[in-house]
């Protein structure tokens, strides 16, 4: 069969339980591990007095790190990369908001103070932050289950206030708690699906300011849209429906160009600033308005007004805005923080998943008080930032400082502004947010991820933006379940010439070992899956005495379980194994262990298991536990009455 003979070896290594720790110190580990694995506070440990206070102030407000070392040559960067996202931030800051169901001055107020905030508390240098489409949709399509915007928009503002506070609050207090992991059960084949799904709703939701029409549903479904759509085909205004196409093309052409002459990037993002000048113009002297091309009308003068006393915390209003809140500050810190990792990974720096947490929640809470809503840092515009040279997060605050200026000065240029134009302005936007390229990806890598893709993707489009999340944020929870309930194992064999010893479904010209199974459990042991590992260890043990029959090799003597990616153990994993050992003594088999790791080690001792077993049975190594066994083999054929034991007393 190729494998090798084994003499009796020699120098062999106990498998050893660690020392004990004590209660305090090992729950002190535990809970380090859990929340704290990156150490933040190591670098604080070597520190005293005020320089532990300087720090603590820059890990708080990264700006006081970053800014001592500012030069002049960053400042005409920034300048550039501010200037460029201010072009792309004011038309989509007004398109946004609108989308929210929001008067569209909320989207410049919105655009001023998060980034200040922003700026002094972010670790990304190249997060532009704004508004986002999914955001406002998600958040505009929630709170109109509870008011209606139009019957009562007053109370819909308030509650837009209301739940961007409540979203603040969770998502600062995930950063403080260091409960960012909750975020990673958004996994990227969900935020594919999910982000897709609301991009073509969005998209749908933008044919009411295309075709001109009055009245329009306020569902988001693909159904309830179709069916207003064309049940009000007389009401269509071709004026604003060849308007809207025109002002997309031009969109789309232009991001077109600019991905293929990345020098060209300004282009793309001066594009939408581009569409608002070129469409108010065409309205202010077509006098359009008059033909069915419904404008912005009158935008508010001035800075950010106070909105901390409209806060609304009675119910049953208060129940809606919590639950709007902690559905798109999850949505928003999932696409907030994986942009700016992306970036930061393109740039070769690291950004704290849990600082960026209390900084964005930070800003919503800020904003909440300062008549803004939902913000983060969307894709487009931070791309647009990166794209345009930054270099630190001051280009944040040379946007706010261009959004200012239009607040106190532009607005009333914005009143002959087409809404088909910011209709035009969403959809090319969202467009980009439907990546079919990365289905599939998913479908030629994994099929259960496409699966959850396609889910997020048709629950969003047929039923609503919440139902899509619910959908595929429980798809994936099931696979994890599913990964621990059902965990792989695996036979091993012996590659040819070697003592090397490998799954052989992976390997197929891997051998058995004659009167010795080899199995590889690949996951933690917990009572979830200790009932189905039993059940499939017999079933192994079943099909190699049905192999070995068939083909006359010498008969199964030994069960060897290699336990190296067994990570931890309980109770019931523990009573399993003990079922193992006596199913295997039943059958006159010999049951191995192989590398146990410490905390296996750990409770098999103090289960006193270890002492059933003997630590004559427990190897280190495959290698080590199959030349046990083969000398123990010889030994038998060559003295059939001596007993094995006494052939590895010593080990």
């Amino acid at each position: 069969m190729g494998n090798i003979d084994y003499e009796y070896p020699l120098g062999m290594q106990n498998v050893l339980v660690p020392p004990p720790q004590p209660f305090l110190k090992s729950i002190k580990y535990s809970l380090k591990e859990t929340f704290f694995p990156d150490d933040p506070l190591r670098k604080f440990k070597k520190e005293r007095g005020w320089k532990r206070l300087v720090l603590g102030v820059q890990y708080f407000f990264p700006i006081f790190e970053w800014a001592p070392q500012y030069t002049f040559q960053f400042l005409k960067s920034d300048v550039i990369a501010g200037i460029t996202i201010a072009s792309l931030a004011i038309p989509q800051g007004i398109s946004y908001a609108k989308l929210a169901n929001l008067p569209p001055i909320l989207g410049l107020y919105s655009s001023f103070i998060p980034p200040l905030i922003y700026a002094m508390m972010g670790s990304s240098r190249d997060l532009a932050v704004g508004t986002v489409a999914v955001g406002s949709l998600l958040m505009g399509s929630m709170l109109s289950n509870e008011v209606n915007p139009n019957e009562n928009p007053k109370l819909f503002l308030h509650l837009a206030f209301t739940a961007t506070f409540f979203a603040g609050l969770f998502q600062a207090a995930l950063g403080l708690f260091r409960l960012g992991f909750i975020v990673d059960f958004l996994s990227h084949a969900t935020i594919v699906g999910f982000m897709g799904g609301a991009a073509t709703v969005v998209c749908l939701q933008q044919l009411k300011s295309i075709l001109g029409l009055d009245h329009f549903t306020h569902s988001a479904d693909l159904v309830s849209v179709m069916r207003s759509v064309f049940t009000q085909i007389h009401q269509w205004r071709w004026e604003s429906a060849v308007l809207g196409f025109c002002f997309i093309f031009f969109l789309l052409i232009t991001r077109y160009f600019s991905k293929k002459q990345p020098k060209f990037f300004w282009v793309s993002a001066m594009a939408p600033l581009t569409s608002v000048i070129l469409g108010s113009l065409l309205v202010y002297f077509t006098h359009a308005e008059k033909h069915g091309v419904q404008v912005i009308g009158e935008l508010k003068k001035g800075l950010n007004p106070p909105s901390l006393t409209n806060l609304v915390f009675v119910s049953p209003y208060m129940t809606t805005a919590i639950k709007t809140g902690i559905i798109v500050g999850i949505i928003a810190l999932a696409e907030g923080i994986a942009v700016g990792r992306s970036f930061a990974m393109f740039k070769n720096y690291h950004i704290d998943g849990n600082k960026e947490m209390i900084a964005i929640g930070t800003m919503n809470i800020v904003g909440s008080f300062t008549s803004c809503y939902l913000t983060t840092g969307p894709f487009s515009r931070s791309a647009v930032n990166y794209n345009a040279g930054c270099k630190t997060a001051a280009s944040n605050i040379i946007m706010s400082i261009a959004v200012m200026l239009t607040l106190l000065f532009l607005t009333p240029l914005f009143h002959y502004t087409p809404l088909v134009v910011l209709s035009a302005i969403i959809v090319s936007a969202m467009l980009g947010l439907i990546d079919y390229q990365a289905a599939i990806h998913l479908w030629k890598i994994d099929k259960f991820d496409f699966v959850v893709c396609m889910s997020a993707y048709i629950g969003v489009v047929f039923g609503s933006v919440t139902i899509g999340l619910v959908i595929a944020v429980a798809i994936s929870i099931l696979r994890i379940l599913l990964f621990v309930a059902r965990p792989r194992t695996f036979v091993l064999g012996n590659i040819p010439n070697s003592v090397i010893y490998r799954n052989m479904e992976q390997y197929p010209n891997a051998n058995h070992v004659p009167g010795i199974l080899i199995l590889e459990i690949d996951a933690p042991i917990y009572f979830a899956n200790a009932s189905y590992l039993r059940e499939r260890i017999t079933r192994w043990i079943d099909e190699e005495e049905d192999r070995i029959k068939a083909t006359g090799e010498t008969s199964l003597q030994y069960v060897i379980m290699d336990m190296s990616a067994v990570g931890n153990i309980d109770t019931s994993g523990i009573s399993m194994i003990e079922e193992v050992k006596k199913i295997a003594e039943r059958r006159g088999l010999q049951l191995a262990l192989v590398n146990p790791g410490s905390e296996v080690m750990k409770k098999l001792n103090k289960s006193k298991f270890k002492n059933d077993i003997e630590q004559k049975w427990m190897y280190l190594t495959v290698e080590e536990a199959v030349g046990a066994c083969n000398f123990n083999l010889r030994a038998c054929k060559t003295n059939p009455k001596k007993d094995e034991s006494d052939g590895w007393n010593n080990v």
